[in-house]
């Protein structure tokens, strides 16, 4: 599957909006609002950048999709449920102790999960072993790894960059979902990590810039990292946390809640078409 037509790409991702918002609302809890930054980046993802095969979840040969901050699940089981690896209607069994989808993605349980995420920092770190297993195995896929930009203050993080640099991993690419909030606020008050491309290049990395929520952008920033050989690449995403929904945007209350019956309706009246 490669939709490359815009406006196709966007409704998927107003769907993949409303499959994080049934999501949260029916958990009672979750965290809707750095979800909603990356759903545009998914989007592109798994209907475009990917090879995959939703009939063959553990195909061996299949790109491979990390999502390290692993909290922001509603995103990853949305598009999933798009896709087809999962069905739709388990979005609403979110965190039910009986569910599959469990409040970070679990890879034992989930068709479509290539690594069971949670613990920040981790993500990276497993997407560079995969990559260099690809390189080892002589294979041609790819690995890609989402990030947060309040989970770089890890230090594990900066490891894994210049691991990554260091074995030339061209077939990974690094996601950074700069919506510039974490749970305590501006991540430029907690603990400053500006300015982050500068600080990624200089660990010897092809960095690209992009607006997170313009398909163009993105679509561009895949075909440049793909075509980028003899370093490993890192796409800087300038999101916005709550896209999408206009009482959640750039709202840092909204890292880790979920609406109320009100809020949950307006919120799907907005992603209607």
């Amino acid at each position: 599957m490669k939709i490359t037509n815009i406006n196709d790409l966007e409704n998927i991702s107003r769907n993949i909006r409303i499959g994080i918002i049934e999501a949260v609302y029916n958990a009672k809890s979750g965290h809707p609002g750095g979800s909603l930054s990356c759903a545009d980046i998914l989007t592109v993802l798994f209907f475009n950048e990917m090879n995959i095969d939703n009939k063959k979840p553990k195909w061996s040969d299949r790109d491979r999709f990390i999502l390290s901050k692993g909290h922001a699940s509603p995103a990853l089981y949305a598009t999933l449920a798009e896709r087809g690896f999962i069905e739709k209607k388990d979005l609403k069994t979110f965190r039910k102790i009986s569910s599959n989808l469990q409040g970070h993605p679990d890879m034992n349980k989930t068709d479509g999960v290539d690594m069971t995420t949670g613990s920040l920092g981790q993500g990276l770190s497993v997407a560079n072993g995969m990559a260099m297993a690809a390189k080892l195995n002589k294979k041609d896929y790819r690995v890609y790894c989402l990030v947060g930009d309040g989970e770089i203050e890890e230090g594990q993080i900066w490891e894994a960059l210049m691991s990554a640099s260091h074995y030339c991993l061209d077939n990974l690419c690094v996601i950074i979902d700069n919506n510039n909030l974490q749970i305590d606020g501006n991540i430029d008050k907690i603990k400053n990590v500006n300015p982050i491309d500068k600080k990624i290049e200089s660990f010897g990395f092809e960095v690209i810039n992009i607006n997170g929520h313009d398909m163009n952008e993105i679509l561009s920033a895949f075909n440049k990292a793909r075509e980028n050989k003899g370093k490993p690449t890192a796409i800087i995403a300038k999101t916005i946390k709550g896209k999408g929904i206009k009482f959640m945007e750039n709202q840092v209350g909204w890292h880790g809640k979920s609406p109320n019956e009100e809020q949950y309706k307006n919120a799907l009246e907005e992603l209607k078409y």
